[in-house]
């Protein structure tokens, strides 16, 4: 895989988990192309996970 896209899709992962951890809804992904948005949402369901763990404070 070329470093280009990569970065775009750990870019995209880091993304969807400040918006999982901040509480945020799925629903508000801005990506559209398939692999970029699984990325995004893969790192939402990460933090969601995170959260319901007890990690980060429900509250933030």
């Amino acid at each position: 895989m070329k470093r280009q896209k990569r970065d775009r899709l750990e870019r995209a992962h880091a993304q969807g988990y400040r918006a999982g951890v901040t509480g945020r809804s799925k629903e508000i992904c801005p990506y559209q192309n398939l692999d970029v948005r699984s990325q995004w949402l893969g790192g939402w369901r990460e933090a969601m996970e995170d959260r319901g763990t007890g990690l980060f404070n429900k509250s933030m």
